[in-house]
């Protein structure tokens, strides 16, 4: 009977993830407020049925009751999370808040289900939760930030400086992990330093651009962008260092319009891959497990292969939930749970994922095109470019459409400084959307103002030609009319 109500399960979860992820991309053709309201709430209704039903099936399969707990515990955050958005920053993109409690409600699914085999049962579960609950606090404060600080196109210097500090710590100090120097452990919590570098890091960009395009700043932003990149291949942080590169690029190329620099830059880069290639041994097991996972497969291949194997065992519709084998892949909490998704929950589910990342993507560039402040609007492309590579990245290594880069996938897959890092780029994104909505209002004021002067105007010309010659009109006088108080 479970085993029924399991594979009946990943239909009605393949079918909650559809009808979500259609809404995502329906919701822009929405003329009306009230239309595009209802889509929301249709969407927080998906929500929590996928919750349900995930959560629900997972304890029918273990007869555990601190399953039950954890998606009372998951619930009840994310119900608070749109509660509070709502309450406190009524003016937020909606769609970016409920696809962001899509991607968490997933990974914590996947997260429950792998943690339930490990020597602490659903430690890395609870801990997750507990980084959705402090990622959240941040969330919240970002936005306020951003509108209320002025003066953050001013600290060009500073985010490099710091930025460059912390890379370099990590690069001299820190252990090596998996064949790279990604971070410390404090109180047995990994803290991985490049997660919020990267946020300093489009702010530094966006800041040197604005402040001048011309060739003398570019070759200094240029060369401070690639000591940045250099410190991280030092560090054998391929998947970080190619952010940086690719983000960088993105931005110059939006500032300059120069199609030479991108051209200089994609050379560059190219020159500086096969570099690492011949320097670092780290970097050829990655490619040689890229082109032959199977023909390496007893040794730097296996992971990888173990990933093909995990989606090919999946198919479109999944194995359903603890009908597979996502634990016989190395770290696939972190960096291949796209893997340990598509197995037990199907290639569709999969796409669903990445079509939603795309959407937030959309809405990132939908944001940078309508603000006015330059300054701003290259943060929000910078953001999201950084984004929507990192879910490239991730999705990208564990398919073999590209090397492994070991990164994570934003607000599914395990670790605190990835989800910390994430929530406070969603704040920001979610600030630049409050101003954006800001200047929307000024240039209507301006223009109700302007209307109403020229209708003034009109009326004095008006009257002007209708009096009659040689003869005083007397003046009337007016009341102002009280505008109403801005909500």
């Amino acid at each position: 009977m479970i085993n029924i109500v399991i594979q009946l399960s990943k239909y009605i979860m393949i079918a909650l993830m559809a009808a979500y992820t259609f809404s995502c991309f329906s919701i822009f053709t929405r003329n009306y407020e009230d239309e595009e309201k209802r889509v929301l709430i249709r969407q927080d209704v998906l929500l929590f049925l996928m919750q349900f039903v995930a959560f629900g099936v997972m304890y029918l399969s273990t007869d555990d009751m601190r399953i039950l707990f954890l998606y009372a515990a998951l619930a009840i955050v994310l119900l608070a999370v749109i509660l509070l958005y709502n309450l406190v920053y009524p003016n937020v993109s909606r769609l970016v808040v409920n696809n962001m409690c899509m991607l968490i409600t997933v990974g914590m699914i996947m997260i429950t289900r792998l943690s339930s085999d490990n020597k602490s049962p659903y430690g890395s579960a609870i801990r997750q939760l507990v980084f959705v609950a402090l990622g959240v606090t941040f969330g919240l404060i970002v936005p306020v930030l951003i509108r209320k600080l002025t003066f953050l196109d001013k600290w060009t210097y500073i985010y490099a400086g710091v930025g460059g500090t912390a890379l370099l710590a990590v690069t001299l100090f820190a252990p090596r992990s998996g064949g790279a120097r990604l971070g410390f452990e404090v109180m047995g919590i990994n803290i991985q330093p490049s997660e919020f570098v990267k946020i300093l890091f489009v702010f530094f960009v966006a800041a040197s651009l604005n402040k001048s395009r011309e060739f003398k700043n570019i070759v200094v932003t240029t060369a401070i962008a690639a000591a940045h990149v250099l410190i991280l291949v030092l560090s054998t942080d391929l998947g970080a260092a190619l952010i940086f590169f690719v983000v960088y690029l993105a931005m110059l190329y939006v500032a300059t319009r120069q199609p030479l620099y991108a051209a200089a830059g994609l050379g560059a880069g190219v020159l500086a891959a096969v570099a690492g290639y011949h320097l670092f041994g780290h970097i050829q097991n990655r490619v040689v497990a890229w082109q032959d996972p199977i023909g390496s497969y007893s040794g730097s291949g296996y992971q990888v292969a173990q990933s093909l194997f995990a989606i090919g065992t999946g198919g479109w519709f999944g194995t359903g939930l603890f009908q597979g084998q996502p634990d016989t892949i190395p770290v696939v909490e972190t960096d291949f749970i796209f893997s340990a998704i598509t197995e037990e929950m199907g290639v569709i589910f999969g796409l669903c994922i990445i079509l939603i990342c795309v959407s937030c993507y959309v809405m990132f560039l939908n944001i940078a095109m309508e603000l006015h402040n330059r300054f701003y609007k290259y943060v929000a492309l910078g953001l999201g470019t950084c984004y929507v590579f990192q879910v490239f990245l991730q999705v990208g290594g564990v398919t073999k459409f590209i090397p492994s880069t070991g990164m994570t996938l934003p607000f599914v897959s395990y670790g605190g400084s990835s989800m910390m890092s994430t929530m406070i780029m969603f704040g920001i994104i979610q600030g630049l959307y409050i101003l954006r909505e800001d200047e929307e209002e000024k240039i209507e004021k301006e223009k109700e103002r302007e209307s109403r002067n020229g209708l003034g105007r009109a009326a004095v010309r008006k009257a002007s030609k209708s009096a009659p010659k040689f003869e005083e009109v007397p003046r009337q006088r007016t009341r102002k009319k009280q505008r109403p108080r801005a909500k």
